[in-house]
């Protein structure tokens, strides 16, 4: 809208339906967001609205919550819900602290998408072979898509923490600074669309996939969780001694319980269980270690005042509000039914069946769809919304037939 239309608090309106609309353009049936598919107001969040500095034309983007127009939030959007979440954990007097990792490809312009992706040109005329993980060379020419990045961050005020070369290909990492979960979904999601924006300037792709390369790792967006007091900010996971709460015990339970529940949540696509399939990197278990990637939940080596909870299941294609809701909504499932974990397991380890989660998305939408965890968390009209637009992808996806296919299949008799 409009600059002045914005000042002046004209209200935007929006279709319910448009909180289900699915990555290929397309909507589920009108049951499931109201038959008549009326109109949610759009308001802006004072906090986050952003003059975008990437623009050549002055151009903000406001984060909006998406409201029904009698006034509460609508059931169907993601930062409502994330936001009832926390205040959950405010009526118990406790404030959810996070912070994310999120990996990102950057690559070469790839206009034909039956071709693999490719890594950008170097400096030397050479496009990275995959030596590169953890390395300080400049080799790869991005020096100036990523001074640009950090200067539109700045700008943005999304401080980060650190950034690095990971084990991919032209694969990237940033974590961002730990503090207030909406606020860290709110930066997660503007630091991917500036990733988006910034290198469309500069002649490059973003891809936030789960696995946009074969034989190489994929993407996360790993999820870092501890629990303060709301009044004294201590870290309710660590006791005076420095030792391990009952709490702490609680959340690792309930993240237990319903990571299976919420496995389409934390990876939502098809490509998401790409990623899955490499079994250190990216681990498909509800099991929990100290300091061990190989577990889905690995509690990093920290001080008792850093104690916190990793969550290493969701991608860098999952919804951030989304991702970040579920795990800490688990997590207070467990905490208010004090729900113990399992021993937590060292070394290499064969997962429990009982610990093992969906490896499709199709078995982890019918998971979520049985889920009465997940509909007493997030309600009935979420759920069955969700798991409706989700099927339509899935749906679409399954009306191709994959290069694999042809190369493999159909020379058999």
């Amino acid at each position: 809208m409009t600059a002045e239309g914005f000042l002046e608090g004209r209200r935007l309106q929006m279709a319910r339906g448009v909180l289900l609309q699915c990555i290929m353009g397309g909507y589920p049936p009108a049951r499931f967001y109201g038959s008549d598919d009326g109109d949610l107001a759009l308001t802006a969040d004072p906090r986050q609205i952003h003059r975008l500095p990437w623009s050549s034309q002055p151009r903000a983007l406001a984060i909006c919550d998406a409201d029904e127009l009698s006034g509460e939030s609508s059931r169907l959007s993601t930062r409502g819900q994330l936001k009832e979440v926390i205040a959950r954990y405010a009526a118990r007097g406790l404030a959810p602290v996070v912070a994310t990792e999120l990996e990102f490809f950057v690559f070469a312009p790839n206009t034909d998408p039956t071709q693999p992706f490719q890594p950008p040109l170097g400096l030397d005329g050479r496009r990275e072979d995959g030596h590169s993980a953890f390395s300080v060379s400049s080799n790869n020419g991005l020096r100036p898509f990523f001074s640009e990045v950090y200067a539109c961050m700045a700008a943005l005020g999304l401080p980060r923490d650190t950034f690095m070369h990971e084990m991919g290909v032209s694969q990237f990492e940033i974590n961002l600074l730990h503090g207030d979960p909406l606020l860290l979904a709110d930066q997660t999601f503007l630091f991917k669309h500036l990733l988006k924006e910034v290198a469309l300037k500069h002649g490059l792709t973003v891809v936030c996939m789960a696995k946009p390369l074969a034989h190489t790792p994929g993407s996360s967006m790993h999820i870092h969780q501890s629990l303060v007091e709301s009044a004294s900010g201590r870290n309710v996971f660590s006791d005076e001694a420095g030792e391990p709460t009952a709490i702490f015990r609680h959340f690792i339970g309930g993240l237990q319980a319903g990571m299976a529940h919420f496995t389409a949540l934390f990876a939502p696509n098809v490509n998401s269980y790409q990623r899955l399939c490499h079994p250190y990197a990216s681990p498909n278990n509800a099991c929990w270690s100290h300091d061990n990637r190989a577990a889905g939940l690995r509690i990093p080596a920290s001080s008792p005042v850093a104690r916190r909870v990793e969550n290493r299941l969701p991608g860098a294609d999952a919804n951030p509000y989304l991702a970040i809701a579920a795990s800490l909504a688990a997590g207070l499932h467990g905490i208010e039914n004090e729900l113990e974990p399992t021993p937590a397991i060292q070394g290499e380890f064969a997962v429990p069946d009982s610990l093992s989660l969906p490896c499709t998305l199709h078995a982890a939408l019918e998971r979520l769809k049985r889920s009465q965890l997940a509909k007493e968390l997030f309600g009935n009209e979420f759920v069955e919304g969700y798991v409706a637009s989700k099927t339509m992808e899935l749906t679409s996806f399954f009306d191709e037939i994959t290069p694999w296919e042809r190369r493999v299949l159909a020379a058999q008799a």
